[in-house]
């Protein structure tokens, strides 16, 4: 278990959030153990769920060029036919993971192969769960394609909390199943677009672990 490199910046705050307390705590009450008590709790607080946030877990993943890995730690929260009309051109089976603010939230490819495409959109902040998020939220669009000439488009959506997107990926270059694409702060979600004759494997409202859950598999 490691602190993600996304997170220092949050943390340099919290912690200067935390000595700020304590210094009005100290100065202000310190002849009262309640309040500098409390302000003992609340920092302790502020530090947890920002280091328990921006963890990264070590993962042995398990390539197999024949299945399509869960993208990201959360929960299956809509499984339907649609037409993806921004790349494909063609209809898809949507399977989309809501990452609550107590998953790990770094992102991982869902097969390996060279990204064909990506492109970021500037967008609103609706609820990750929103119907219309996928299409009008903050979002990244993405586009891995594998040797056999599979492809698999996966967008990276911000939430209502979520205020920063992150994608490491480069066009044209190759990446291998499991490694981190990016990161989303703060409560997102991640969609994934499969050819309409991959088996799913998963359920709706089943919980699901990044680059370890399989989320269908090519036939």
């Amino acid at each position: 278990m490691t602190f993600h490199k996304e997170g220092y910046p949050t943390l340099g705050f919290i912690i200067v959030v935390i000595a700020i307390i304590n210094a009005i705590t100290h100065y202000f009450f310190g002849d009262y153990v309640l309040v500098t008590g409390f302000g003992y709790l609340l920092s302790a607080f502020l530090f947890i769920v920002v280091v328990q946030f921006f963890r990264k877990p070590s993962k042995t993943i398990e390539i197999n060029e024949n299945q399509i890995l869960s993208p990201c730690d959360g929960k299956v929260v809509v499984m339907e036919e649609v037409l993806e009309d921004e790349v494909l051109n063609e209809k898809r089976r949507q399977i989309s993971i809501f990452m609550s603010p107590s998953n790990v939230h770094n992102n991982l490819y869902p097969i390996g192969g060279k990204l064909s495409f990506y492109k970021y959109h500037a967008g609103k902040f609706l609820v990750a769960w929103h119907p219309k998020s996928s299409t009008e939220n903050e979002r990244t669009t993405a586009v891995i394609e594998d040797a056999k000439g599979r492809k698999v488009l996966f967008r990276q959506i911000a939430g209502a909390l979520a205020r920063r997107i992150v994608f490491y990926g480069k066009t044209g270059e190759s990446y291998t199943q499991g490694s981190e694409c990016g990161f989303i702060k703060f409560g997102s979600r991640v969609d994934l677009f499969l050819p309409l004759d991959a088996k799913i494997k998963v359920n709706l409202e089943q919980k699901v672990t990044g680059g370890k859950t399989v989320i269908a598999e090519f036939v």
